[in-house]
């Protein structure tokens, strides 16, 4: 991919090339190499990319879940505490 479209990638999806560089343990200085000379990101940041983007997915929806199964947890309590009234 070129340059311009993993910056743009990383951009939706609130993350800097210095963040990128971190989490996937490349150089700064390598990613930076990308944008010159019209160069491509190497095949790897791609998959990388996908992956790293479905994770975060995931755990939004695991905290969506986490959350819906508290409610109900509460509106039970709830419940019992009326019912004991």
């Amino acid at each position: 991919m070129k340059y311009e479209e993993f910056k743009k990638i990383l951009k939706e999806n609130n993350l800097t090339v210095k963040e990128f560089a971190n989490l996937s343990e490349t150089s700064y200085n390598t990613c930076g190499t990308w944008s010159k000379g019209n160069k491509i990101t190497p095949n790897w940041v791609r998959s990388w990319l996908k992956l790293y983007i479905e994770n975060q997915r995931l755990k939004e929806i695991k905290k969506d879940e986490d959350c819906e199964k508290y409610k109900a947890l509460a509106k039970a309590l709830q419940d019992v505490i009326s019912k004991e009234k």
